[in-house]
């Protein structure tokens, strides 16, 4: 019985990140794997209490950076395209395209 209760714990807690933005999809792993790892290092060194909350603060940053990253790297390819569509758009049919210049 217990088991099912704590299934469905575990169902109604995981439907709730169905909306979540991805900000907060990386933030949420991240707390939860950290946590999970923290609580295993800590029970090894004694205190797992301990290294379940430094493993969640951990993980979470690690997910909030991970998170930032990835939309720095979106931000950067979306740029480029658009950079590109236009400089499509502007040349005539059958232009070179024009020279790589570095910034």
């Amino acid at each position: 019985m217990k088991r099912l209760i704590a299934l469905a714990a575990c169902l109604v807690i995981l439907g709730g990140c169905e909306n979540m933005t991805p900000q907060g999809q990386a933030a949420g792993v991240g707390t939860l794997g950290g946590a999970a790892g923290g609580a295993v290092i800590g029970a090894l060194a004694g205190n797992a209490a301990l290294g379940t909350a430094i493993g969640a603060g951990v993980g979470l940053v690690g997910g909030l950076v991970y998170n930032h990253v990835r939309e720095n790297q979106q931000a950067a390819q979306q740029s480029a395209y658009s950079q590109g569509y236009a400089a499509g758009q502007h040349s005539g049919p059958g232009a070179p395209p024009p020279p790589y210049q570095s910034q």
